[in-house]
């Protein structure tokens, strides 16, 4: 008897040391159906990359020479040495004016249903157009960043060489199909959260695979879903509680694009990955710590109020949404010619 007791008791801790393991099986595959690691990879539908065509987008993502103050690149505003966003409420342009939305990080950004706040750009090729047009952004024109670009070498030959075929490669929308190449490169995978979903038990803490619990089971996922964790649609900012105006900055949200009625307040969900390092948050960019802005879309988003614990486990949970950040070499950029236009600074 005393010999069965024993076994059974081996037993029972056998149990309850495979009970985590079991209960992790139970929670990847749940996150499972709601999200999915980011790749190694990814490929344009009409935009093939290649070993050109990126590189000539990565020079052209840090050429200051693009904006009519030759101050202002796409690094700027998407910086990639911090997340690929800019550390500001937002951004700061032509003149020193400042825009009217917080910069969304360039990283993972080709997974997005579309591009800018209210997807007004329906993919990257459209978006890399926007800023060097925009007045409070580069300033510029597609004129003159051809003129720009045509009148150093190095660039001409880098076209024809991204470009095959094409008799006059350097063109704005050529421009911004580079860019767009490089920017499709730009991906962290590896993130703890990637890794738990690919298999690996010990990715994510016990407090981190609680805040996934509480992440699903409180509706975040519904708008927070997916590849990118977000991007892959639109929502109302205050579903069920709008935050206050010094939140919202009065801003519509698509309505401004659309005209919709039905698009008012309303916004593509951002993406949380590296959410950590892209500070401050929403389109604002008036919430600063990542703990409020938990907080804010439990009330606005879902109507109901986090308990301290329930922040701080989804707070865990989204720092381990930090992958392998993008190890991308500074080009060195062509030397200006005669040609070059100069810097206009007003």
């Amino acid at each position: 008897m005393k010999k069965l007791c024993t076994i059974h008791a081996l037993l029972a801790v056998a149990a309850f040391l495979a009970a985590p393991a079991e209960a992790d099986d139970a929670l990847r595959e749940r996150a499972l159906k709601v999200f999915k690691p980011v790749p190694r990879e990814a490929q344009l539908a009409t935009n093939p990359l290649s070993k050109d065509k990126v590189e000539l987008g990565k020079m052209l993502f840090f050429e200051p020479r693009l904006s009519k103050s030759a101050l202002i690149s796409c690094n700027t505003c998407h910086n990639l040495g911090l997340g690929g966003a800019d550390f500001q409420e937002t951004s700061t342009g032509h003149r020193w004016q400042r825009g009217a939305r917080n910069a969304p990080t360039v990283l993972n950004s080709v997974f997005n249903i579309a591009q800018f706040w209210d997807g007004r750009a329906e993919d990257l090729l459209q978006q890399a157009k926007g800023p060097v047009q925009a007045g409070v952004e580069m300033n510029n024109t597609p004129e003159q960043a051809v003129k720009t670009l045509t009148s150093m070498p190095e660039y001409v030959a880098r076209f024809k060489a991204a470009f095959p075929g094409e008799e006059d490669p350097v063109t704005f929308d050529n421009m911004a199909r580079a860019i767009e190449a490089f920017e499709a490169t730009l991906l962290t995978p590896g993130s703890p959260l990637d890794k738990f979903l690919l298999g690996d038990t010990d990715a994510l803490s016990a407090q981190q695979q609680e805040g996934l619990r509480v992440f699903i089971d409180k509706g975040c996922a519904a708008c927070h879903g997916g590849v990118n964790m977000g991007g892959s649609g639109y929502f109302p900012f205050g579903v069920v509680e709008r935050p206050k105006d010094e939140i919202t900055a009065g801003d519509k949200g698509r309505f401004t694009f659309t005209g919709s009625e039905s698009d008012r307040y309303v916004f593509k969900s951002p993406s949380l990955r590296n959410i950590e390092l892209t500070t401050p948050y929403f389109h604002s960019g008036k919430v600063w710590c990542l703990k409020e802005a938990i907080t804010i879309m439990g009330s606005a988003q879902l109507g109901i109020s986090l308990n301290e614990a329930d922040v701080l486990n989804i707070e865990a949970l989204l720092k381990a949404t930090t992958g392998i950040q993008p190890q991308v070499d500074y080009p060195i950029l062509p030397s200006p010619t005669k040609t070059t236009p100069l810097p206009v600074l007003n």
